[in-house]
């Protein structure tokens, strides 16, 4: 299954207009959610700015200043991962930089595995929504909005189907929505 799973405002903005997402920090019984959930994914693909973002855990050992964000640290490190970019001549560790295209790439990291694999950053994201492949949103909506930025989904020319299968609320009073794509209904107009 590829997931889009994303934190966002209130309003639909994973970042502000600035840029900033400091207000999606996590506590500490969201990030342990985070932690199993990315335990369970076989594979993520990544644009170029999330992998930047995201590659604190593999090369700032102050971010194993606790038992849980060491273990994100130590999952994170061992979790395959491709690379979208058109700046990076290489990346370090358990990644690698795409090679083929979005559709090409989602093909091979679901044969490379039987686990749910994972798509982050809003481009890349988009390109996978508008070529269909992605199955499941993951939404963790954070009580805030932000009145403009990057938005979590891109426009889209058709409608997309989707069954709400789960919803949390966590003591930090934000909201997970899972969705799954519904590819069967035909009757959404």
């Amino acid at each position: 299954m590829l997931i889009y799973s994303m934190g966002v405002s209130v309003d639909g903005f994973i970042a502000d207009r600035e840029g900033a997402f400091g207000w999606m920090v996590p506590d500490e019984e969201l990030f342990r959610f985070h932690l199993a959930r990315v335990r369970g994914l076989g594979c993520y693909l990544l644009g170029r700015e999330l992998y930047e973002t995201m590659s604190v855990w593999e090369t700032d050992p102050s971010m194993r200043d606790t038992e849980p964000h060491a273990a994100f640290a130590d999952v994170w490190c061992a979790l395959p991962k491709v690379v979208f970019s058109r700046t990076l001549d290489s990346v370090p560790g358990n990644a690698r930089l795409a090679e083929r295209s979005v559709a090409e790439e989602v093909a091979a990291a679901r044969d490379a595995t039987d686990k749910d694999i994972e798509i982050g950053g809003a481009g890349l994201a988009a390109v996978a929504i508008e070529l269909g492949l992605v199955d499941e949103l993951r939404i963790f909506r954070f009580p805030i909005v932000v009145g403009g930025g990057t938005p979590l989904l891109p426009p889209v020319t058709e409608k997309i189907p989707l069954e709400l299968v789960e919803t949390r609320t966590f003591g930090s009073r934000v909201v997970y929505e899972r969705y799954q794509r519904d590819r069967d209904n035909s009757l959404i107009q």
